[in-house]
């Protein structure tokens, strides 16, 4: 029988484990009322409000003004965090771009990245996730961000996404030795949304450099993210995908193709047959 509206149902300890493991890796990071609220109802009971005072245009980011007496009748925006200010004319993107410079190996790369301050990311995030696979490889991948699986293990695609982004290089006969992984960003963002801008600005002068010192033939850009970063444009990347281009870095262009993230390729399996023919342009590029 199923239970009735006043009564809850009770979870086993491995459902309870299952239900909070797919909160997790959804990215919820609040917790609710047990009773639901109807918004609708709160706002006819309320009192009339008191003649509004002219209305100005609210700043982003600005804090509510301390000298009112009365309670506000909604909560107070929360505040901007620090990663989502711009930061391309600032201190920390600056000192990015100067120790990124001053890194000639990887492994000073990776030392930099691993000691730098300027992200806020790094404080949040359990790893550095810095690269995976063969840097003398010919093939450069770059991904978006990493994920919860790469944030435990400090490495790019672990997760489901990876193991479809190995079998789609198992495709066309590549795998981890014969390509180098990276992303645009080393930190995993809380909750895994869309990078800011803000974030891809500190972070972009370590990917370029990242480039310079791996020095591919081939650079495959993952999903819209690492391709509108990498590309500087806003176009989509269904407008993108399969289209080869150049990416200029260290004064050299190197051939890029964008192609579809393996993430959204498991949230749109019916779109893989675009990917392929991804890969087999990709695989016609490597022959010639």
């Amino acid at each position: 029988m199923s239970p009735s509206g006043n009564e809850q149902q009770k979870l086993s300890r491995e459902q309870a484990i299952a239900l909070l493991a797919f909160h997790v890796e959804a990215g919820v990071s609040d917790a609710l009322g047990d009773e639901p609220v109807n918004r609708y109802e709160l706002a006819d009971a309320a009192a009339p409000a008191p003649e509004a005072a002219p209305r100005t245009a609210t700043v982003r980011g600005a804090r509510p003004d301390p000298r009112g007496d009365a309670a506000p009748a909604a909560p107070a925006p929360r505040a901007v965090p620090p990663s989502s200010i711009p930061l391309e004319d600032t201190q920390a993107a600056g000192s990015a771009r100067e120790i990124a410079a001053r890194c000639n190996t990887l492994d000073e790369l990776r030392q930099a990245l691993a000691g730098f301050e300027g992200c806020p990311l790094r404080y949040t995030a359990k790893n550095l996730v810095f690269a995976d696979g063969n840097p003398q490889a010919r093939i450069m991948l770059i991904g978006e961000a990493p994920g919860r699986d790469e944030d435990l293990q400090g490495l790019p695609f672990v997760g489901r996404a990876g193991q479809l982004l190995d079998r789609m290089l198992a495709a066309i006969g590549l795998d981890r030795t014969s390509v180098y992984i990276i992303n645009t960003l080393p930190w995993r963002p809380p909750g895994n949304p869309t990078p800011t801008p803000a974030e891809h600005a500190v972070c972009m002068p370590f990917v370029e450099r990242h480039v310079e010192l791996v020095n591919p033939d081939i650079l495959v850009l993952l999903g819209g993210v690492a391709a509108k970063q990498m590309l500087g444009t806003d176009t989509g990347i269904m407008r993108l995908r399969g289209k080869w281009t150049n990416v200029k870095v260290g004064g050299r262009d190197v051939p890029a193709l964008p192609t579809l993230h393996p993430a959204y390729l498991l949230r749109q399996p019916a779109q893989k047959q675009l990917a392929w023919r991804d890969l087999l342009s990709l695989k016609a590029r490597l022959q010639s």
